[in-house]
């Protein structure tokens, strides 16, 4: 069994992963969900990285969208990582940001979004609409009561050469995805070389597959 560290999206905290550390945990997993403050990536990238310092390898290390372009920063140079896993997630190739990767194929994230201050936030009337349209009712109010307000610009910071250069990688492919495009989603599994699986669902399986999630990350962690 290994050490599982989840790594949440935008508009999120790490409680979006309850779900799916409690299939894990059954599993005889140890999981642990990082805290991000989503105000700038080199705070998200520490913040993952004290969290690393705080558990036992191997260490299969997991993002769900944003999630994605800071795990590829936050596992170079750590030895306890072992394979990084991408939930419908972004990976950024060097010099890529997120942004530059959310803008390349048509998304739904514009017409959702609220501008307060130097923050954005999900609309909360529609946030299951957007991310999650195929979860239960309740996780989905839950996870628009608790989102995260994240800082403009956040996701404009181009990446250096991301961890997966090196690293074994595995990649869920969300087919339904309004957020980020399963053809983006594909095309970045394809250039990284990942193990891919491909799951029907919206871009927040997290909350809508927990089980299947929990399944994919299990076998991500063979041969750690």
């Amino acid at each position: 069994m290994a050490t599982i560290v989840l790594v949440h999206g935008l508009w999120s905290d790490g409680s979006s992963w309850a779900q799916v550390i409690t299939v894990l945990r059954a599993m005889g997993h140890t999981p642990v969900a990082a805290q991000l403050a989503l105000e700038s990536m080199d705070d998200d990238v520490a913040s993952v990285r004290r969290t690393l310092a705080t558990v036992d390898g191997p260490v299969l290390l997991a993002g769900w969208s944003y999630g994605g372009a800071v795990i590829g920063e936050a596992a170079k140079g750590v030895e306890a990582v072992k394979a990084l896993a991408y939930v419908a997630a972004f990976a950024p190739a060097e010099g890529e940001s997120v942004s530059r990767l959310s803008r390349k194929y048509p998304n739904e994230i514009p017409a959702h979004v609220v501008v307060s201050g130097n923050h954005t936030y999900i609309r909360r009337a529609t946030f299951g609409e957007l991310l999650a349209a195929d979860a239960p009712a309740e996780a989905v109010a839950v996870a628009a009561a608790t989102q995260r307000m994240v800082r403009i610009g956040l996701d404009r910071v181009d990446v250096g050469p991301p961890a997966w250069l090196e690293l074994p990688s595995h990649y869920l492919v969300a087919t339904a995805d309004r957020c980020v495009s399963p053809v983006l989603q594909r095309e970045m599994a394809e250039r990284m070389g990942a193990a891919v699986t491909e799951i029907a669902s919206s871009h927040a399986p997290v909350l809508s597959r927990p089980r299947e999630v929990a399944e994919f990350l299990d076998g991500a962690c063979s041969g750690l």
